[in-house]
């Protein structure tokens, strides 16, 4: 059995006679306080199935028979456990999804050091964007891949702070265009652009490279406005749409924020979003290490993921007095189903936009850390 830890001091504590009920007391070897330890076997059952979950061992490979194991910790899939609200600001914040057969997606924030929120959702659009950038205070700026929504709900919820578009994601979007062996001049000068962004470290570095960028535009107009024989299209349509992107991007100046010296006051700012990248690329090995799960075992194992890489996780004691079962959430979806005046039925299995704490919290910032 492990050592009993005392709850004031933390020293080592010892047996020390028994109560009326016969039940064993410990005395603490430091401060001297008494209490009654009671034998937890739930909270244990729960510490081994996460550590199997987030692990890579198998159900074959652990100490105990599979059909045994899954016995004991069954229960455990019907919880949903809740990253606290996110009230510190950061300098910088991480934003992407997480696709799962194209049923559903889990979209996540992140910083440096840690996961701050996570969101489940149908679709990658601004209502449940919001919904997850709702719960975190707004940062100084958002580092994304500019997936569908997340703009507007920045503008929405986030008014005040920057964003950088990851450059890898800018040049990616010209390579899905032109390839990585263009067929026109045009096009390889233009790949050879898209791929000198990656290399930008200077305010003079970038000015360089928007002037080559307007004069390959100048350069290329009348070939691009070329069309068709039948002249209903345009020939060099993959062409355009590289060049809108950029464009895009170029007007809306999120392309070089990372090069802002007044931000950079406050900490360098990426210019990739490498860090959530990494965090997705952990997350799927760790699906692929467990696969044959369920849709909603695949869910449950992302937030489990995204719950014990956040900043504070609860003990496991915790975890099971104050996180919402399915039943819990199955009526919280109910609650908000007939606050939105859907009189019929039950709402959407994944997806609605339910921001769980609104039900229970009036302050801004519910489930915040001291």
């Amino acid at each position: 059995m492990a050592t009993r830890k005392c709850g004031v001091c933390g020293a080592g504590m010892k047996k020390n006679g028994f109560t009326k009920a016969g039940k064993q007391r410990w005395r603490c070897k430091g401060c001297g306080s008494s209490k009654v330890v009671r034998n937890d076997t739930a909270s244990r059952r729960l510490r081994t199935f996460v550590s199997w979950l987030l692990g890579k061992p198998s159900q074959a490979e652990l100490s105990v028979n599979a059909r045994t194991f899954r016995g004991r910790t069954h229960e455990f899939w019907k919880i949903w456990p809740i990253i606290p609200i996110c009230d510190e600001v950061h300098h910088v914040v991480y934003m992407d999804g997480i696709w799962l057969s194209r049923k559903c997606v889990v979209l996540i924030a992140c910083t440096d050091e840690h996961v701050v929120g996570c969101h489940l959702a149908r679709t990658e659009n601004s209502r449940d964007w919001g919904c997850l950038m709702r719960r975190i205070a707004p940062p100084d700026v958002l580092v994304c891949d500019g997936g569908g929504g997340i703009e507007k709900a920045r503008r929405g919820m986030w008014p005040g702070t920057r964003v950088q578009r990851c450059t890898f994601h800018a040049f990616c979007q010209v390579k899905r265009c032109t390839t990585t062996r263009p067929k026109t001049q045009a096009g390889v000068d233009l790949y050879a652009i898209a791929k000198d962004l990656m290399r930008i470290r200077s305010q003079r570095e970038a000015a360089e490279w928007l002037a080559r960028f307007h004069r390959w535009c100048a350069d290329y107009e009348d070939f691009l406005k070329e069309r068709s024989d039948d002249g209903r299209h345009y020939r060099h349509e993959r062409l355009r749409k590289a060049r809108k992107a950029l464009v895009a991007l170029c007007n809306a100046g999120t392309l070089f924020t990372y090069l802002d010296e007044g931000l950079a006051k406050d900490g360098p700012v990426p210019s990739m979003s490498n860090k959530i990248e990494n965090l997705n690329g952990r997350i799927r090995r760790m699906l692929v290490s467990h696969r044959g799960m369920g849709i909603d075992h695949r869910i449950k194992a992302i937030f489990w993921f995204c719950y014990m890489n956040s900043e504070c996780p609860k003990s496991f004691a915790q975890m099971l007095e104050t996180f919402p079962d399915d039943d819990k959430v199955r009526e919280w979806r109910m609650r908000a189903a007939e606050a939105n005046g859907d009189e019929t039925g039950a709402p959407a299995r994944w997806g609605e936009g339910l921001v769980w704490s609104e039900f229970r919290h009036s302050t801004s910032y519910p489930y915040a850390v001291d």
